[in-house]
C-alpha cells in the first residue's frame, strides 16, 4: 500500500467486533427487554450457547488497557463481587432451554487469573452441569503470566480449561515498563511446554503500537514467539482512546509510533509469521495450517462473536455475566452496569444488572451478517448471503448503504474488486476492511459517535 493510501484511510471508524458497535447501545433497553430477548433466543440461530465471564480485577493497571478493570485491593469487595457473579448466573440459567448445547465458555477481564482457581472451577461446574456440550467445546481463559507459578497453571488444566491465552504483549521489558505491565513470572517457553504436554491449546497475545516499539524491536519479539511455537498468535492493534481510559495519556507522553511506523511494525511481524509457516486469519490472528480457523477461512466459513474468531461449528449466542459484560443475542445486545457497587447491589436484590442495550431491527440483522462476512472472510458473495438469510439480494442491498460510486472509489485505489455478484478485498488491502464495512453501514451516514482510527 502506498503511503498516501495509508494516510487517506487512517480515519476513525468502528472496529466492528459487534454490529451495531457498543456505543450505539441505549439506556431505553431495560431488564424486561433483556429477559424477553433471552427467552426469544432459545428458538433463534445460532442455537449453541456461549458463556462469557467478566472478572475485572488486576494486580496492576496497564496503561494501554481499554477494558473495564480495577485494582485488586479490597478482598471483601472482591468476595462480594464473586458471590454476586454466581447469583447472576443462577438468575439467567433457568431462562435458557437446557436442551441447547454449550459451545464456548470464555473468561476475560481484567485478569481472571487474579482469582483462585477453585473459584473458576466452581463457576465452570455451575455452567456445565445443566447442559450438554458440543464435541470439542472451547473452555478458554485469558491469563496474565506475570503472577502465576507452575502450580497455578496445573490447577487451570485440572479446572477444565482447554485453551489458554497468554497476555505477553511484548517480550521487550522496556516496552512493558513504559506500559506499566509486569513481565512473565515463569519463562514463557516453560509455560507453553507445560500446557501443551497436557493437551491444552495455547494462544499468545501481543499488542503493537505501544511506546518504544519499532519494527526491529517487535520483530525480535515475534521471533521469540515463533521459537516457542504457540498454536495461535494474535497481534492486537493498540487503540488509543484516552476518553475511555485516561491512563493512556501516559503512553502519549512517552510517544506513540506514527501510523506509518505502526503499519511497518505489523507488516514486518506478518511477514515473519507467514515465512515461518503461520497462516493469517482475519485482521490479527496467525494460526497453524491445520487450525480449524484457517480451514474455515479457506472455505469462506470463518465467523466471529464477542469471544473472537470462531467457526460456524463453535459459534453461539453469547450470554455474559459480570460487571460491564455484553450479551450478544440474535436480535438484541444487553450490557451490564459498569459500576461494581451498583452491580453487586442490583444482583443481591434479585435484579438483572442491565445498564443499556440494543434491539436489532431486520435491516440491522442483515447488515450484521454482511459486515461479519466482510470482516472474517474479506468477501461478500451476495447470492450466498441471500441463501443464508433466506432473503433476496435486493433486500440485502436495500438494508445497506450500498453505493456503487463509493465502491468504485475503493476499487480505483486498489482496495477492492467488485461487480454485481460480489465484493472482494484485495490481498494487500486487508488492513482497510473496516473502511469498506463502514461505507456499507447506514448507521455511519450521520453519526457523532467516536471511534479509533484505522491503522
Amino acid at each position: 500500500m502506498k503511503q498516501e493510501l495509508l494516510d487517506k484511510y487512517s480515519i476513525a471508524v468502528p472496529r466492528y467486533t459487534s454490529y451495531p458497535p457498543a456505543n450505539f447501545f441505549t439506556d431505553s433497553f431495560a431488564v424486561n427487554d433483556y429477559r424477553t430477548a433471552i427467552e426469544e433466543s432459545n428458538t433463534q440461530q445460532p442455537q449453541h450457547i456461549s458463556f462469557y465471564i467478566h472478572i475485572p480485577f488486576c494486580y496492576k493497571m496497564c496503561h494501554y488497557c481499554g477494558c473495564n478493570a480495577m485494582l485488586l485491593e479490597n478482598k471483601t469487595v472482591v468476595a462480594s463481587y464473586m458471590d454476586a457473579l454466581k447469583r447472576e448466573i443462577e438468575m439467567v440459567l433457568p431462562l435458557l432451554d437446557h436442551s441447547r448445547k454449550i459451545s464456548q465458555i470464555h473468561y476475560g477481564g481484567g485478569s481472571p487469573t487474579s482469582q483462585p482457581v477453585a473459584m473458576l472451577k466452581e463457576i465452570n461446574k455451575m455452567l456445565l452441569e445443566g447442559f450438554e456440550t458440543i464435541d470439542r467445546p472451547e473452555i478458554a481463559i485469558e491469563c496474565h503470566p506475570g503472577y502465576l507459578d507452575e502450580a497455578y497453571w496445573n490447577d487451570l488444566i485440572d479446572a477444565g480449561f482447554n485453551r489458554i491465552s497468554l497476555g505477553i504483549q511484548d517480550f521487550n521489558e522496556d516496552v512493558l515498563k513504559a506500559s506499566n505491565r509486569k513481565p512473565s513470572r515463569m519463562p514463557v517457553s516453560e509455560i507453553v511446554s507445560l500446557l501443551k504436554s497436557k493437551g491444552v491449546a495455547v494462544n499468545m497475545d501481543f499488542i503493537y503500537g505501544l511506546p518504544l516499539q519499532t519494527a526491529e524491536s517487535f520483530a525480535d519479539t515475534i521471533r521469540q514467539a515463533i521459537e516457542i511455537h504457540p498454536d495461535r498468535l494474535v497481534t492486537f492493534s493498540y487503540a488509543h482512546v484516552p476518553w475511555v481510559n485516561p491512563a493512556m495519556m501516559n503512553l502519549e507522553k512517552i510517544g506513540l509510533p506514527t501510523p506509518q511506523d505502526k503499519n511497518k511494525i505489523y507488516e514486518t511481524a506478518k511477514h515473519l509469521l507467514n515465512e515461518s509457516g503461520y497462516k493469517t486469519v482475519g485482521l490479527d490472528h496467525f494460526v497453524q495450517p491445520d487450525d480449524e480457523l484457517y480451514i474455515a477461512q479457506k472455505t469462506k466459513a470463518l465467523h466471529r462473536n464477542f469471544q473472537g474468531y470462531c467457526t460456524r461449528r463453535t459459534t453461539g449466542q453469547v450470554y455474559a455475566f459480570g460487571v460491564t459484560g455484553i450479551s450478544q443475542l440474535t436480535a438484541a445486545y444487553s450490557q451490564n452496569t459498569k459500576d461494581l457497587k451498583t452491580y453487586i447491589e442490583q444482583v443481591n436484590k434479585g435484579e438483572l444488572p442491565v445498564l443499556k442495550g440494543y434491539r436489532l431491527n431486520n435491516d440491522e440483522q442483515i447488515t450484521r451478517e454482511v459486515i461479519t462476512s466482510l470482516m472474517c472472510n474479506y468477501e461478500i458473495v451476495w447470492t450466498d448471503l441471500a441463501s443464508l438469510l433466506n432473503v433476496s439480494v435486493e433486500e440485502i442491498k436495500n438494508a445497506l448503504n450500498y453505493n456503487e460510486n463509493n465502491l468504485k472509489a475503493f476499487a480505483e485505489d486498489g482496495i477492492i474488486e467488485f461487480n454485481a455478484n460480489y465484493i472482494k478485498i484485495l490481498p494487500d488491502a486487508t488492513p482497510f476492511v473496516r473502511n469498506i464495512a463502514a461505507s456499507l453501514d447506514k448507521l455511519m451516514m450521520n453519526t457523532d459517535k467516536r471511534f479509533s482510527k484505522v491503522g
